[in-house]
């Protein structure tokens, strides 16, 4: 993976904005799938600066030592490590050096025969970065090495054992978070306990410059009523969309400003504020801080991730 776009991902020019890196491999549409080491990828694989993807990313960090930034949340490299990079968060990674294991991307359609595994990965995502003890890490390794070598070789069939090995991979890594629960996922829904729409829901509000939608607009995408959605949301994840859809905009504002030299007035613009006086107090209301003072705060812990 290289700046250059020879490698599997390629860099959108953010002018002002968070780059946007975009999977890019032989066939995207065949075969939506990339994995290797740090180093095969490429220098991107350790980027360290911020950005977001339009895709997964899985890394099991296997040595090195630094920090690995996950929408402003420094996470040290002490290995082993699974980490889980979803579309929309922004990481890069801090003072990384001598960092060795693998490095697995994919698009969502690549989990279309298990599509459980998406609402999976969006609570690994929220956890970022998981430490397994030895015998797990081996595991999930041998699995990654696995697929490297199915990739490597592509016999017939590769593309289904891909599947398989990745969907084992994710399994395995939601049984080590927790994320799983007692039981096996139920046959209506995804195995975090919400259903189907709900998790649409969640990963629609996630997605960037979502913050002028209404409730309406989503329950009309999804093919609900707005009465419904707003029920099925308050009962299995205990918060009202209206609270759910706020953190999402304190979080996007937050990864604007601490990311980018966008000015306050274009951040209110792209999380949905038309006036950027309301913005303000809105942020301040949700986190204590103005813009600028988060802002000063997030620039400075970028250079010390300690603080």
């Amino acid at each position: 993976m290289d700046a250059a776009g020879s490698g599997p991902a390629r860099i959108r020019p953010g002018r002002g904005r968070l780059d946007l890196h975009d999977l890019e491999v032989p066939d995207v549409s065949v075969l939506p799938f990339a994995a290797g080491s740090f180093q095969s990828i490429g220098p991107l694989a350790l980027a360290d600066f911020p950005h977001r993807h339009t895709f997964y990313e899985v890394v099991l960090v296997t040595a090195g030592r630094g920090f690995h930034v996950v929408d402003l949340h420094p996470w040290p490299i002490t290995p082993p490590h699974l980490g889980v990079i979803v579309p929309g968060q922004v990481h890069h990674w801090e003072r990384a050096e001598g960092v060795e294991g693998s490095v697995l991307l994919f698009n969502e359609d690549f989990l279309r025969r298990h599509p459980d595994d998406a609402a999976v990965l969006q609570v690994l995502g929220a956890l970022a970065w998981l430490s397994p003890d030895p015998r797990q890490m081996a595991a999930l390794t041998a699995l990654a090495a696995e697929m490297q070598r199915e990739l490597r070789e592509a016999e017939p069939g590769h593309e289904s054992a891909l599947r398989a090995y990745l969907h084992i991979l994710i399994v395995r890594a939601a049984r080590i978070a927790g994320a799983l629960g007692p039981a096996a996922a139920p046959a209506d829904g995804p195995a975090t306990g919400v259903s189907g729409l709900v998790d649409r829901y969640l990963r629609l509000i996630a997605a960037p410059r979502q913050g002028s939608r209404t409730l309406t607009s989503y329950a009309r995408e999804i093919g609900v009523s707005p009465g419904h959605l707003h029920e099925l949301v308050r009962e299995q994840t205990g918060l009202t969309p209206g609270r759910l859809t706020r953190g999402h905009r304190v979080l996007e504002a937050k990864r604007l400003l601490a990311g980018t030299d966008l000015t306050v007035r274009q951040v209110s613009e792209q999380t949905g504020f038309a006036d950027p006086s309301y913005f303000c107090r809105f942020f301040r209301r949700e986190t204590g801080l103005t813009p600028g003072e988060f802002r000063r705060r997030a620039t400075g812990m970028h250079h010390d991730p300690m603080v």
